[in-house]
């Protein structure tokens, strides 16, 4: 006995060093993070804690804290409860702290003894979520020192409720469903879901909604709670769920026995309901195998959740830094657009004006120069717009093929309407009447050419206007009829072009070398077999040739214009009309901001500085390990 004892000790020992090397250093990480505030910019590693009203969800998180948390009917987790718990060395006094924000304010209390918790609890949730019965979104931290308590950081959800009672809300279901949902969609949480043993697990809505977010139970941890409720005979259905075999989770299942409505009344303490429960699984013949494999008792899901909590974290950290990142330079334009606010001074104010607008048109210039900044998942306009002139050249390819398979058609439709001619003349009439048809049915893809090119370059000008001017409403009006007038004058003249593009194209003509060329390339490829009257194979000749030389014609002209009143000609104007602002008797009526704006700068300056910091976190935290 005394060499297993010994054994044991080291046991203990390495573990205690592989808490302090390892395992603490991790979960402390997060946890500064999330003191930092940046969960409401970021996804933090986290296991979430849900659960069905009554599933015994309050008991598991009471056992695994050392501290009584509030119990009762009906929704008693009203707030998400992020529950930080953090093992200190023998000899350390017990402490706790509870926080909560509301309007911007940050409200903390100090705990000397795990008998203030449940109160401390219950008022935080009544200053969020107000006396009733209803929940809220906001937050509330209790952080715990104890000997006692695994290094691990939990969040406590409302437990599902059916039905409406009392004064909730007549959607309180719907209400909590959403709530989770925003907690265990993210892929960077683990959902710890508490089932009674003593129920059929198909018939709980979390373990139902966990796997619709979680289909595979990937990330998904079943508890079963309450062994000592299953029915005689029906142990075997509570052995089968845990060896996975009815609703199989990745992570699998454990069984814990917490304090009973029994225990709390005789004031059972929870180091004694733990030895209570350990002596439950050894001498139960059904569930003592757990026990030994350790998948049962609170000790062993204690270790379990610190373990998979490290893993969790370490494999988000490069997303996380990701994360960062991407916020930050996001963040930082927002706050660009912005501006720094207007200033107070005269002349100062119209220099602001300037820059803006200078600002604006440099954007617009990009933009025309396909140099404009955009995200990852995004395209530029010239992009945009180059795969709609692609589309129009795969039209007048389309033409040209149908123009073969049909000619043979309209070769005989004008030869039977054909006068004096002998055969074997080429007749140009019919010729030219070929070409006029084909050459029409060209206009109207062209002008959606326009039409499509028009709407891409317009939304591109509005946004970017948008996200420059839109704290200045005054600004935006002065700025929205030159952006529209132009727009339609440069369509009109564009469509003025275009129409005249089509009329010359009606006269049929082309450089009598190119031509001559372009005959002798279409007469050198195999001529289709079908064709064997020699007037519809010489005309056919002719028609493709010059049917190359319109299309590659049209290729680059019509997208030459349309580029040149659309994207050139209208962002030029634009810009010059947007400086001609600066000199309007109500230039300074331009810059007055919107209200709302200076609370989102404060905001965004506020999100800056959380993130800057959690950049430094991390990265402290990549030299250290």
């Amino acid at each position: 006995m005394s060499k297993r004892k010994s054994m044991m000790q080291e046991d203990s020992s390495y573990l205690s060093q592989h808490y302090e090397e390892q395992v603490r250093p991790c979960i402390d990480l997060v946890d500064s993070l999330r003191s930092l505030g940046v969960e409401q910019d970021l996804a933090l590693p986290a296991i979430a804690v849900i659960g069905d009203q009554s599933s015994g969800k309050s008991s598991v998180l009471e056992a695994l804290s050392g501290v009584a948390l509030p119990r009762g009917t009906g929704i008693v987790t009203r707030c998400p409860l992020v529950l930080k718990l953090k093992r200190v060395s023998n000899g350390t006094a017990w402490s706790g702290l509870l926080s909560y924000q509301k309007d911007f304010r940050l409200f903390k209390q100090e705990l000397k003894n795990p008998a203030e918790v449940g109160d401390a609890v219950v008022k935080a949730q009544n200053a969020l979520a107000g006396e009733g019965k209803d929940i809220s979104h906001n937050m509330i931290n209790l952080e715990i020192h104890g000997t006692n308590v695994p290094d691990l950081t939990l969040i406590d959800l409302p437990g599902i409720a059916r039905v409406a009672t009392g004064n909730q809300s007549h959607d309180i279901e719907e209400q909590i469903k959403r709530l989770i949902q925003t907690f265990i969609k993210k892929q960077e949480t683990i959902s710890l879901v508490v089932v009674p043993a003593n129920v059929d697990i198909a018939t709980t809505e979390a373990l139902k909604m966990a796997k619709t977010v979680d289909p595979d139970g990937q990330r998904t941890l079943g508890i079963l709670t309450k062994p000592d409720l299953v029915d005689k005979g029906a142990e075997e259905g509570v052995v089968n769920t845990l060896r996975n075999e009815v609703i199989p989770l990745k992570k699998g299942y454990m069984v814990v026995k917490c304090r009973g409505q029994l225990d709390i009344n005789d004031n059972m303490s929870l180091t004694k309901a733990l030895d209570k429960e350990k002596k439950f699984f050894v001498d139960h013949s059904h569930f003592r195998i757990f026990l030994d494999e350790g998948q049962a008792s609170i000790p062993h899901l204690s270790q379990r959740l610190t373990k998979e909590l490290v893993y969790h974290i370490n494999r988000s950290l490069p997303k996380l830094e990701k994360q960062v990142r991407d916020k930050l330079e996001q963040t930082n334009t927002q706050l660009i657009n912005l501006g720094k606010g207007v200033p107070q001074d005269e002349a100062e104010r119209l220099n602001f004006l300037i820059e803006k607008i200078n600002r604006f048109n440099q954007a617009l210039t990009d933009m025309a120069r396909a140099e404009e900044e955009i995200g990852d998942s995004q395209s530029r306009v010239f992009t945009k717009i180059r795969k709609q002139f692609s589309g129009w050249k795969q039209t007048l390819d389309k033409k040209a093929t149908l123009l073969g398979e049909h000619l043979r058609d309209e070769v005989d439709e004008f030869r039977s309407q054909r006068g004096k001619e002998l055969p074997g003349f080429v007749s140009y009439r019919t010729f030219e009447g070929i070409v006029k048809r084909h050459v029409e049915e060209l206009e109207e893809p062209a002008k959606e050419l326009l039409q499509n090119t028009t709407e891409i370059i317009s939304t591109a000008v509005n946004d970017t206007s948008k996200s420059f001017f839109e704290a200045f409403p005054n600004l935006m009006r002065a700025a929205k009829d030159p952006l529209e007038d132009l727009r339609d004058q440069e369509y009109e003249k564009a469509e003025e072009r275009l129409a005249s593009q089509f009329k010359m194209e009606r006269i049929i003509y082309s450089q009598d070398g190119l031509y001559s060329h372009q005959l002798q390339t279409v007469k050198s490829n195999p001529f289709p077999k079908h064709f064997k009257n020699a007037d519809v194979r010489e005309m056919t000749y002719h028609l493709n040739a010059y049917f190359a030389i319109t299309s590659e014609r049209l290729a680059n002209q019509v997208p030459l214009v349309v580029q040149y009143h659309m994207l050139e000609e209208y962002t030029t104007r634009v810009k010059a009309a947007m400086l001609s602002l600066i000199r309007h008797k109500d230039a300074d009526s331009f810059i007055q901001e919107k209200s709302d704006i200076a609370k989102k700068r404060s905001y965004l300056l506020g999100r800056m500085e959380r993130l800057r910091k959690a950049r430094q976190v991390l990265a402290k935290s990549v030299l250290t390990t």
